[in-house]
């Protein structure tokens, strides 16, 4: 049997942070169908406090998903409390060894943080955290 997964990312602002990673990857936020949102609304299944205008788009306020062809869906979801200890699971960003300090600059530029730089035998990297603090690193 196989399984398909999604990697879900808690956040105090998912559809701040779907743009973020979105444009950190090169990847798209996932379109959500406004027509379908309402009518979900007109019909009781939802509550306007359930939706969110964001970007001049009427949306989920839970949570927004991005993607990429041949990519598990990553989906970041609104949660009430922030950040407080070190992740449990990080996202590496693989740029190719002549792309990595380019690729710092880039994200930097974005609103991430540095951290540090890592090595482990010939493996390097650069530990960041994206805008709302989360770990991740960039790899050759």
């Amino acid at each position: 049997m196989s399984f398909g997964f999604q990697v879900s990312i808690d956040a105090a602002d998912p559809h701040a942070q779907a743009d973020w990673w979105a444009d950190a990857l090169g990847w798209e936020v996932e379109p959500q169908d406004a027509d379908f949102i309402r009518d979900m609304v007109s019909k009781g299944f939802a509550a306007e406090d359930q939706t969110i205008v964001y970007d001049g788009q009427l949306r989920w306020r839970e949570g927004v998903a991005i993607r990429s062809e041949g990519h598990p869906r990553v989906l970041f979801q609104l949660v009430p409390e922030a950040k407080t200890v070190k992740n449990r699971v990080h996202f590496d960003v693989q740029v190719g060894q002549d792309n990595v300090e380019a690729e710092v600059e880039r994200l930097t530029a974005r609103g991430a943080t540095f951290s540090h730089r890592g090595q482990q035998g010939p493996h390097s990297w650069v530990t960041m955290t994206d805008p709302e603090g989360n770990e991740f690193c960039v790899t050759r």
